[in-house]
């Protein structure tokens, strides 16, 4: 039986992700992590959502601890949300220091417990707004470091890896399911679903991919399937 562990978020990205698992795997654990996020209505969210698509089990979890340590606007209400700009430099204040390596860590546990060989994560580093946690290189050393700490084969998948926020969109299409990614996730650092606050820098993200998924709709679509090597 093929079984996975989701890291789940209840945003644009994990539900993509969640949804396309649910055709490759038997049997798809997903996991919400709690860490006093501000925009805390995801955890809501992505519990609807599992249970709406038919995740085998989705268990939150509390790692309030982070909001503690890691300093950034989105664990803490004194510091604000950025509105986009884009000549900002440098690592954005949405940066929450260790959330990745913290959060990819307790899935790896989780999937051991549940004899799953694989964890999927939604990150991205074609859009990955500076996050240093969100590339290719810090994945495979994480997951290097799992394997030696485990002394178990689970593979961390990141289907988005290369795909652009329009790719990321013609995927969700490409399952049918775009627009209940589009009305019913939660990407916005302001906490608020479907087409979002349209200001901060996860918003723009998004609707300026589905801009773009929908002016070149057939183009897009055939640049997902290569990168995919879905059909």
């Amino acid at each position: 039986m093929k079984r996975a562990v989701l890291v789940f978020s209840g945003g644009q990205d994990s539900t993509t992700c969640l949804v396309q698992a649910l055709q490759q795997y038997d049997e798809v654990h997903c996991v919400t992590f709690d860490y006093g996020q501000r925009h805390r209505q995801e955890i809501d969210v992505a519990r609807a959502l599992a249970q709406q698509l038919g995740a085998r089990a989705h268990k939150v979890l509390d790692v309030t601890l982070l909001n503690e340590l890691a300093v950034s606007s989105l664990t803490r209400d004194n510091i604000p949300v950025p509105a986009y700009d884009p000549a900002a430099s440098g690592l954005p204040s949405t940066f929450v220091p260790g959330r990745n390596i913290l959060f990819l860590t307790l899935a790896a546990i989780y999937a051991y417990q549940v004899d799953a060989d694989s964890i999927i994560t939604g990150v991205c580093e074609t859009d990955f707004s500076g996050y240093p946690d969100c590339r290719d290189a810090f994945v495979k050393a994480l997951n290097r470091a799992i394997e030696l700490g485990m002394a178990r084969n689970i593979h961390i998948e990141t289907p988005l890896m290369w795909l652009n926020k329009a790719e990321t969109w013609a995927l969700a299409d490409y399952w049918q399911q775009l627009p209940l990614i589009r009305h019913q996730t939660l990407t916005c650092y302001n906490g608020i679903k479907g087409d979002g606050c349209g200001e901060c820098a996860a918003c723009h993200l998004r609707a300026h991919g589905l801009q773009a998924y929908q002016h070149d709709t057939n183009s897009v679509m055939h640049s997902m399937k290569v990168k995919t090597g879905l059909r």
